[in-house]
C-alpha cells in the first residue's frame, strides 16, 4: 500500500459525521496530496480491496486505518 492510500484510509477515519468519502478526497486533493482523479482510483481501490464498504470503513479497513495512525505517531 502505498503513502497516499495510507493517507487516504487515515482521512476516512478521521473525517467528520457530516463529510461524505468525497469530501476527504477533496479535501486531500486541496492540500496537494494528490489530483482528483488520483484521488477517485485510490478510493476505487480502497473499495475494491473492501477497506471501504458504501460510506465507511469495513472492520478490515478500520484496522488498517489505525496501524496507519500508529505508524504516523512514530
Amino acid at each position: 500500500m502505498d503513502i497516499n492510500e495510507k493517507v487516504l484510509l487515515l482521512g476516512i477515519l478521521k473525517k467528520d459525521n457530516d463529510e461524505s468519502l468525497n469530501d476527504v478526497v477533496l479535501k486531500l486533493e486541496n492540500s496537494g496530496l494528490f489530483s482528483l482523479k488520483e484521488g477517485k482510483k485510490l478510493l476505487k481501490n480502497l473499495k475494491k480491496d473492501e477497506y471501504v464498504l458504501d460510506s465507511s470503513l469495513s472492520v478490515k479497513g478500520e484496522l488498517l486505518a489505525k496501524q496507519v495512525e500508529q505508524e504516523f505517531k512514530i
